[in-house]
Formats: C-alpha cells, structure tokens, sequence
C-alpha cells in the first residue's frame, strides 16, 4: 500500500530524501504535489512563497526527487494489462512517451520515453513492465504494428481493443496531457532526454499515489 499523507511525510523525514532541510518537508510535499496537480513551477513557488520563501529551481527539484520516496508498484500476478504510447514536444522534434496500466488496480506500471517508435522500443518498454509481474499477464493494444514483435518475442498473449479495457490508459494519458498541456505539450526549453525520462517517472510515482488516496 502506498503511504498516506502523514506516512508520506514521516518517510522522507526517516529516509532523508532531502539531504538538506532547511525548509520543512511538509512545504517539499506540498509544493511537489501543487506541481504535479498542474500548477506551473512558478506559479507554486509564487503562491507557496506567501507563507515561506522557495524558488521554482526548488519546485522542481523537490517534483523529482520526492519520486524515490513513493514506493513502486509490488511485483505480484496481474491479469491484464494495457498499453499504449502518446507523442510530446522535446525542443522541435517529437518524442514518444509509453505507459502501461493495470486494468484492475489502474496502477501504473512502466512509463518510458523514447525517441523512436518500433518493434525494439516496444520491447524494452514491455521488459520494464514485466519487472512488476510475477506472471505474463495478457496485454490490450491497439493496432499498433510494432507491438507484434516484441509481445511474441516475449511469450506475452494480447488482444486488440479500441474501447473497453483500454479505457484504463486512455484515461492514464487523458490526466497525463492534461498536465503537459500546461507548457503546450513540450517539455521546457533545454531540457535534457534525462530529464524528460525523469519528469515522466515522477509524474507515475505522484499518480499512484494520488490514485491510492483517491
């Protein structure tokens, strides 16, 4: 089970996410989660700067690192499992953004960003997924080619929907754009591939988590 509020706070206190901690880690929290319910970095550290002094540069940091103190999804048997991929703006090319959610829990299990889009990014993506199943769970698709492959490479069972169970990624990317539509769907000016892959991963950590609260 992922930590309430309080546990959440009481853990990163004990595991020291923050190496320093001149500000209270309750603000850290606070403005991680303002950030990632879509208020700008600028706009939190604007409205969080009215009760205590805190940069965006700080806003961010916390949004990234806070990620190490969300537990990850247990490895367990999962019966199905969805998947899809989206495009966003890095600078002036597209990248692709994967994920793949649980149809019964909505957990998110895997989230990566690739610069291409075929058969051996889709095998990496699925090989991340299975680090958090203790069987081969069967996989819903759409009609993307570059799935065949990997999923038969894999020994993976998979169904194509349009509808129905792939509801649970669709509404997972509906949220997702939702908060990049916040800069337009491109990620800041001079981002880093790094930083891309790290902001995805910190939107997963915070979505689960929200997800258990909810």
């Amino acid at each position: 089970m992922l930590p309430t509020l309080r546990q959440l706070v009481d853990y990163v206190k004990a595991t020291k996410v923050f190496r320093r901690n001149k500000k209270n880690v309750e603000l850290k929290i606070l403005a991680a989660l303002l950030y990632f319910f879509g208020l700008s970095l600028r706009r939190t550290s604007d409205f969080l700067s009215l009760f205590e002094e805190i940069s965006r540069e700080s806003v961010r940091i916390y949004y990234h690192r806070l990620k190490t103190a969300l537990k990850p999804p247990r490895k367990k048997k999962r019966r199905l499992i969805a998947i899809d991929e989206t495009k966003i703006k890095l600078e002036k090319k597209l990248i692709f953004v994967w994920a793949a959610i649980d149809v019964d829990t909505k957990e998110c299990l895997a989230i990566w960003a690739s610069e291409g889009r075929g058969s051996f990014e889709a095998y990496v993506f699925l090989r991340e997924m299975l680090k958090h199943c203790e069987n081969k769970p069967e996989i819903v698709v759409d009609r993307g080619f570059w799935y065949l492959w990997a999923l038969k490479r894999l020994g993976l069972k998979y169904r194509h929907e349009t509808f129905g169970n792939r509801n649970a990624v669709e509404g997972f990317f509906s949220r997702f754009k939702d908060r990049t539509l916040r800069f337009w769907n491109r990620f800041p000016f001079r981002s880093s591939f790094n930083s891309v892959q790290s902001w995805v991963e910190s939107f997963m950590a915070f979505y689960n988590y929200w997800r258990c609260l909810s």
